[in-house]
């Protein structure tokens, strides 16, 4: 048995179970995965299991419970020093935690009007002029990044920052968005990572459809 339990939601919609998941499996950090699918089959009790919180992804480590994304990763990068999960050099590891908690924080349009969904293509859909705003912040945040810090990830070696982006690329695939510059290499680096490829299989196996997150043929 793994140290680690990570609770998750739906690998085709849910964007926040993604983040920690994907953290875990790049640091190759053992872990026991529990699926619970969302919005259905009472998920509400089988959550309120783990967290009163009442959400995924939560991590359990012993007596420890720890919920949202964001905290989980720093809880995992806070144990596990050696697998170098934010930045050494001090400007960049705070350039990191900033644009992680930008993206925990921001970006509604996006969220709400291109829903995360891996296992479907719409191309056009859910274009508005703040969904526009926000990709054109990220395209930008992204370019920046990786100029200043060289790469081949947003601050130089893979870190949170990578991970808590990783579900935006899905949706930029998923909604036929194409970037500029370095940002669409970057995007497809990220989508082609083993574990990321590893996320996009497990979800085309789940049988579950929910029509808050799909849009007509």
């Amino acid at each position: 048995m793994a140290r680690y339990m990570l609770v998750i939601g739906n690998k085709a919609y849910s964007s926040w179970s993604l983040r920690p998941w994907l953290v875990l499996r790049q640091a190759a950090i053992a872990f026991d995965e529990v699926r619970i699918p969302l919005y259905q089959d009472g998920h509400e009790a089988k959550i309120a299991r783990y967290t009163p919180a009442g959400r995924v992804p939560v991590l359990i480590d012993g007596d420890t419970t720890v919920w949202e994304s964001l905290a989980i990763c720093e809880y995992v990068a806070d144990k596990h020093p050696d697998k170098k999960l934010w930045p050494a050099d001090g400007a960049a590891r705070a350039h990191a935690r900033a644009i992680s908690a930008e993206m925990h924080a921001g970006f509604a349009a996006l969220r709400g009007n291109m829903s995360m969904n891996v296992r479907r293509s719409f191309p056009g859909c859910g274009m508005t002029p703040d969904v526009k705003t926000d990709i054109e912040r990220i395209e930008a945040m992204w370019i920046d990044c990786l100029k200043r810090f060289r790469g081949p990830f947003l601050c130089g070696a893979f870190s949170i920052a990578d991970a808590m982006y990783a579900p935006v690329a899905t949706r930029f695939r998923t909604y036929g968005v194409t970037l500029s510059g370095a940002a669409q290499p970057y995007a497809e680096m990220l989508l082609a990572l083993p574990a990321m490829q590893e996320w996009y299989a497990a979800a085309r196996t789940e049988a579950e459809v929910l029509p808050q997150y799909e849009y007509p043929d």
